[in-house]
């Protein structure tokens, strides 16, 4: 049966192992990522002490993006010492009744992580339509004549993601925004610069991300396609005409619930992405 993927953070409880009778270790959530990404690409790992109540001891819980890589590692793990003296137990998450959780879109990290694991690097290819400078300043506080103690840099994205082997391409679009600290310190605009670019470059592209659905089949082949339900106004114009609205700001963004950019991936000291580049 075939399965089919999102770019979104995996909250299914078919996606979901409980782990436990886990014995306390250095690294422990390192061993069963290795552990456990035998079996299928993991979003994540979490450890977690026993309740008193419980005893000693530690239990986990492993997030895959596939339920059918999630029930392969259930099925081959439970009952096995793995990395430890004891045996341990391994579960599929019961779903909870009345709860249901909101699935966000995943970040550009994890976007191309994934997109790497099922499409392969040269699976897949992307590159920045237009980056430009919409900030703008609180009109309020100019008529007032006020000097603002922050001021905020902001960046406009557009991002086209292109999956040759497939006849699939999407595009996508967003908003980075940084505060300057201190507005009098040239070296902090152009840093609090960098940081829009880089944030709305990101989101951009996980924006695109987030129209295209992996079906993984039986066989582990790879399809992929458009997911039309995702689609935007934007989707629609030609290069010019996206250029020209970001130009002058009159694009309303309806902005994906996004799972936080991690900006500690985002360094200062790189360049953005090796995307190719708008020409000025």
């Amino acid at each position: 049966m075939a399965e089919v993927l999102e770019f979104r953070v995996p909250t299914g409880s078919a996606q979901t192992l409980l782990v436990w009778g886990l014995e306390p270790e250095p690294g422990l959530e390192h061993s069963l990522f290795l552990a456990f990404s035998k079996f299928g690409l993991l979003y994540s790992v979490r450890a977690h002490r026993n309740a008193a109540v419980a005893g000693p001891g530690y239990y986990a819980v492993i997030k895959f993006y596939s339920a059918g890589d999630a029930s392969r590692a259930q099925r081959t793990c439970n009952g096995q010492r793995l990395f430890q003296r004891s045996p341990l137990k391994v579960c599929v998450c019961t779903k909870q009744k009345g709860f249901q959780q909101q699935a966000f879109a995943l970040n550009s990290n994890k976007c191309q992580e994934l997109a790497n694991h099922y499409l392969g690097f040269n699976g897949w290819s992307s590159r920045i339509i237009t980056l430009q400078n919409v900030s703008g300043f609180d009109s309020e506080n100019e008529e007032l004549g006020r000097t603002l103690q922050k001021r905020s840099v902001k960046y406009l994205c557009a991002v086209e993601v292109t999956l040759p082997n497939h006849g699939v391409r999407t595009r996508g679009v967003a908003l980075g925004e940084a505060e300057v600290e201190k507005s009098e310190d040239p070296l902090e605009f152009v840093t609090a610069s960098r940081r829009a670019q880089k944030l709305a470059a990101g989101k951009a592209l996980s924006s695109a991300f987030q129209k295209i659905l992996l079906i993984v089949l039986e066989n582990g082949k790879v399809a992929a396609e458009y997911n039309s339900t995702q689609e935007e106004l934007t989707d629609s114009l030609t290069e010019e005409e996206l250029k020209r609205l970001v130009q002058v700001n009159e694009l309303s963004l309806d902005q994906h619930d996004l799972e936080e950019e991690v900006l500690s991936d985002l360094s200062f000291d790189d360049e953005l992405p090796s995307w190719e580049m708008p020409s000025n």
